[in-house]
């Protein structure tokens, strides 16, 4: 081909030259050859020059025309091997569908099992592996060797959730104070009056439980009673006022000082740990669209992917393909359904659709449900204070909080009717009233979970979290162990295979036969020993 185009331009340029020639010398030339025509008579140099380009051309054209002859020659020879090849693949693929044809009709049901077996195993496997995430709550197995906060044992499993409860409250908790909630802020929400207002009944009750306690004499009791009935009303007024103060004054001291009263990170930590189960509540709440979808994405994508394998199993004559496909199916399906769930993180407009993770469309509702759950059962009035008061990280601070607040009251309070109480006594009735306090803030849980509006100020928050923020919200529960979970279903799958390939192969027949033969006869040798011990 190559040579031909040389020798079109070889002939173009001399068509050209020739042509130049003539203009220039055409005139002399015919003049010098009708002169000069006899066959004796010798040509001039520019008639010799002229005669021997037209030579050349004509040799030129003809060269070129023998080696297109040629090319078009090689160029039959190529496409008749061409079509040869194709035919003959034709044929061997005519041969391949015949020979798959052959075997879906010599067994069908066996073949349309696949794609149903493997939407059964993509299910299971998804199914398995949700429950997995979640259960069992304590290790089930034999303890021979496992790893603290790790879900797998050499011989045992515990739910990934229960497994790990430490790392993932830690990190749900850090995500709440950083993003979504500033407890100084909340808790200045507190009104001090209302707090005291409250509070306030409980006060006398307090004192004189205390008071039974020091003084056990039940005739020193009554004395007491009576004591603080017979005061003047401008007395008790006073000693009202000063309980009044002394709660208001208390409130503000703390809501100066709660971050050393209050360790959000181990309140809610402490419980997660309490309860293994309290965590895998949560994340179920805030995803169970998300776990539903991963368990019925499974029999949808096993169902295709079942399609493909049956596709293999019929045209790869090898009887490891059902089990292999099996494994795949389990390993695929498990994949898929995560990465729908958190993947695209940002919406990604494809063509005329627009895609992004399904937990990530479900912001506001899942929004709802954390806001939800996390106030009325994590962050309870009742919670955080059970947090301050036994909390070793806290307790001591409120203690010596309490303590000095108690000491002034009591000071105002014995001054008020017109003795001091001693020393040694007032430390112990500090003590005793510390201790007791939890039996009266009863009465002031309602007011705080509504003053604090916690579900609020959470569900705002985390409705106004951006993509890749909300999506660590849910996605570590899968993290932690995903692969431990693909790997799973892999498993489960190339068993599923290995038993269509058993019932392919026609070995599971043959193992069902043998078994059932093996019963047969230790049936009847218990029958034969039964006989013999009834006969002697």
């Amino acid at each position: 081909m190559n040579e031909c185009k040389r020798c079109a331009r070889i002939l173009v340029l001399s068509s050209l030259f020739s042509t130049a020639l003539s203009l220039q010398y055409g005139h002399q030339s015919t003049f010098i050859i009708h002169q000069h025509a006899s066959p004796s008579s010798t040509h001039s140099p520019q008639a010799s020059r002229y005669l021997a380009l037209k030579s050349h051309r004509h040799t030129t054209r003809a060269r070129c025309v023998r080696l297109s002859s040629m090319e078009d020659e090689n160029e039959g020879d190529v496409g008749k091997q061409l079509k040869q090849s194709l035919r003959k693949k034709k044929i061997g693929v005519s041969k391949h569908i015949q020979a798959a044809a052959k075997k879906f009709k010599a067994r069908p049901v066996t073949y349309l099992l696949i794609p149903v077996i493997a939407a059964f195993v993509g299910w299971f496997t998804n199914y398995l592996a949700v429950q997995m995430i979640f259960y069992p709550i304590e290790f089930r197995g034999i303890p021979i060797w496992r790893k603290e906060g790790e879900p797998l044992g050499l011989l045992g499993w515990q739910g990934i959730v229960p497994a790990k409860t430490y790392k993932m409250s830690e990190t749900m908790v850090n995500m709440v104070t950083t993003q979504l909630l500033n407890v100084e802020e909340v808790f200045r929400r507190l009104d001090p009056n209302i707090v005291a207002s409250t509070l306030g009944p409980e006060v006398p009750k307090l004192l004189e439980s205390i008071g039974d306690e020091l003084v056990p004499l039940s005739w020193t009791q009554k004395a007491g009673r009576a004591l603080f009935f017979s005061l003047p009303g401008r007395t008790k007024a006073a000693m009202a006022s000063a309980n009044h103060r002394f709660l208001h004054d208390f409130t503000v001291s703390m809501q100066d000082n709660i971050g050393t009263l209050l360790n959000i990170k181990n309140c809610v930590i402490n419980q997660m740990m309490q309860d293994r189960a309290l965590l895998g509540q949560l994340f179920r709440k805030c995803g169970q669209a998300e776990l539903d979808f991963l368990t019925n994405s499974g029999l949808w994508f096993g169902f295709m992917l079942g399609i493909i394998q049956m596709g293999v199993a019929l045209f790869w004559e090898n009887p490891w393909a059902l089990s292999i496909g099996g494994a795949i199916v389990g390993l695929a399906t498990n994949w898929l359904a995560l990465k729908w769930i958190f993947e695209p993180v940002n919406p990604t407009k494809v063509g005329p659709f627009i895609l992004q993770g399904q937990f990530l469309r479900r912001q506001q509702e899942v929004a709802k449900e954390f806001s939800a759950f996390f106030a009325n059962n994590v962050l309870t009035s009742e919670k955080l204070w059970d947090s301050i008061l036994n909390d070793p990280s806290t307790k001591s601070s409120f203690g010596l909080l309490f303590t000095n607040h108690i000491k002034k009251y009591a000071n105002v309070l014995s001054g008020g009717v017109g003795f001091l109480l001693p020393g040694g006594i007032l430390s112990k009735a500090s003590s005793s009233a510390l201790e007791k306090l939890p039996n009266h803030l009863h009465v002031l849980h309602p007011y705080v979970d509504k003053a604090l509006g916690l579900q609020f100020t959470l569900r705002t928050q985390m409705e106004k979290m951006t993509s890749v923020k909300f999506e660590r919200v849910l996605h570590p529960i899968f993290e932690e162990d995903e692969l431990t979970l693909i790997i799973a279903g892999g498993f489960l799958g190339f068993a599923a295979g290995l038993v269509q390939q058993g019932i392919e192969t026609g070995a599971a027949a043959k193992w069902v036969s043998k078994c059932k033969l093996k019963m047969k006869n230790l049936l009847s040798k218990l029958f034969q020993a039964s006989t013999a011990t009834d006969q002697s």
